[in-house]
């Protein structure tokens, strides 16, 4: 079912132990700390191999994530700002991965531009608690929706190619 591409990046990915949520106080301390070597160790290999493709932040208690995700196409790089709370079922249930600029763009997307995931995901998140994070939601579930629907959305000219502007660039409007 998984390609082994998909299953060499799984298996560099920590397993998590601790099946806690921000509710269980000092178990959510000790979660966190999982879900952050996850992370770090996932960033670490995606830079490796020259893949490096989303940054993430989160706020004090570990309860609401956000950053940028992007996805390289023609050598145009498409930026997307990325959030997600975490669920207080966590880690029985998985986030809701939004990237809110999309919403409406596309059918395999929810309301507030939450990406869909219930085909294929989800039923994997449950067979695997709790040891899949944060670091294999991004992996298993926001990498392979940007991989198929970016390009898509690209080609229905529903998203384009905004240049950045730079410091000292002057805005053109």
């Amino acid at each position: 079912m998984v390609d082994e591409g998909t299953r060499k990046t799984l298996s560099a990915i920590p397993l998590l132990k601790t099946k806690a949520s921000p509710r269980d106080k000092d178990m959510w301390v000790q979660r966190l700390k999982e879900e952050y070597q996850a992370l770090i160790k996932y960033v670490h290999n995606n830079k490796s191999q020259d893949n490096d493709w989303f940054k993430l932040e989160s706020n004090q208690e570990g309860t609401r994530w956000f950053g940028k995700c992007w996805y390289i196409h023609d050598l145009l790089k498409y930026e997307f700002d990325v959030e997600f709370d975490i669920p207080v079922t966590y880690p029985m249930t998985s986030p809701e991965i939004a990237i809110p600029e999309l919403d409406g763009k596309t059918a395999k997307m929810y309301r507030g531009g939450k990406i869909c995931l219930s085909d294929h995901f989800k039923p994997l998140w449950a067979r695997n608690v709790p040891k899949f994070g944060i670091a294999h939601a991004m992996a298993l579930g926001l990498g392979p929706w940007l991989a198929v629907e970016i390009p898509d959305m690209i080609s229905r000219g529903v998203v384009t190619y905004k240049e950045k502007k730079g410091p000292g660039d002057k805005d053109n409007t």
